[in-house]
């Protein structure tokens, strides 16, 4: 008895002087409503997201605690490099749509909160009216609007046209991106891997991989993806029809990824080209419009910076 009395005063001793020392507080600063959300809404952000993806991080006494606080100071600083709510107001619209629409999709795949986070921190989970709420209010950001059945008919033989293969364009008659990478007009004929809704600009995607991607979520082996694999997106704008149901309207742009750990080590292992409209005119004024690329997939770096999560495919 006198032994384990003995151990326990030396575990409690120990943890003592640990407190002594341990990682940097992460830096607090009190951050406003976010501008243009409701307050419903912000005060689901600031329950469920801020304290990991702002700058008002509030910590809990057992936060604090080390060895525990190595631990919690990680996780605040990598959601922070993630996703920063205190940056709201320098961000356009459009990427703070694209910030919120990240948000919901991590919501409904169950990754975020964080289950270990909200095991200790009961109040940040979400009930399903919450999710609800936050659903519904990203779709009036991005309101749909029906069009005439002039624009119908001819969005919908465009995407009849695509189906059958009568939009396909040489590779020779397309312009390479401004960093040199060709287009791949033969995408067409890979196997659908996935597909995706952005109500938050009102697209409806795509994507496609090749052998070596489709091999690749066969076996499971996507993060990382192997070198050769490539995946290319179709994106299409939300129709909204007559009778309200929403269908493939006019061609946006295709995208490609092409995995080479080596060759594109300067662009996160990635090469990036975006071929726009239905003429395919190559996205981007030089090089460096991967930057944006990269910075948008910057998020989604765990996963080796693809969002795209792959139907399963069976040999």
């Amino acid at each position: 008895m006198k032994k384990v009395s003995l151990i326990l005063l030396l575990v409690a001793t120990l943890i003592g002087l640990l407190q002594f020392i341990g990682p940097e507080v992460p830096k607090y600063e009190p951050v406003n409503d976010l501008t243009g959300i409701p307050k419903e809404v912000n005060a689901i952000i600031r329950s469920s997201c801020f304290d990991c993806h702002s700058t008002q991080t509030e910590l809990r006494w057992y936060d604090k605690l080390t060895p525990a606080n190595y631990i919690v100071y990680d996780h605040v600083l990598k959601g922070r490099a993630a996703l920063d709510f205190s940056k709201w107001d320098s961000l356009e619209p459009a990427v703070q749509n694209a910030k919120l629409y990240y948000s919901l999709n991590k919501i409904l795949e169950e990754e975020m909160p964080l289950p270990s986070y909200t095991a200790i921190h009961s109040k940040a989970k979400l009930s399903g009216k919450d999710i609800t709420t936050f659903k519904d209010f990203l779709v009036t950001r991005t309101p749909r609007r029906k069009i005439d059945s002039l624009q119908i008919q001819v969005a919908s033989q465009q995407f009849s046209d695509f189906v059958k293969g009568k939009l396909y364009t040489s590779k020779q008659s397309v312009q390479p991106a401004p960093n040199g990478i060709e287009y791949i007009p033969d995408y067409r004929n890979w196997q659908v891997i996935s597909i995706s809704d952005r109500f938050d600009n009102g697209t409806v995607r795509m994507i496609y991989g090749n052998d070596i991607a489709v091999k690749a979520i066969q076996n499971h082996t996507t993060n990382p993806w192997p070198d050769g694999a490539i995946l290319a997106k179709t994106a299409w704008k939300q129709q909204t029809n007559n009778d309200g149901s929403i269908s493939a309207g006019e061609f946006v742009q295709v995208e490609f990824m092409i995995r080479d750990a080596q060759k594109y080590a300067h662009t996160a292992g990635w090469g990036w080209g975006r071929w726009r409209g239905i003429d395919l005119k190559p996205y981007g004024a030089r090089a460096t419009f991967t930057t944006e690329c990269i910075s948008c997939h910057k998020s989604l770096k765990e996963n080796d910076y693809v969002f795209t999560k792959p139907l399963y495919l069976k040999d």
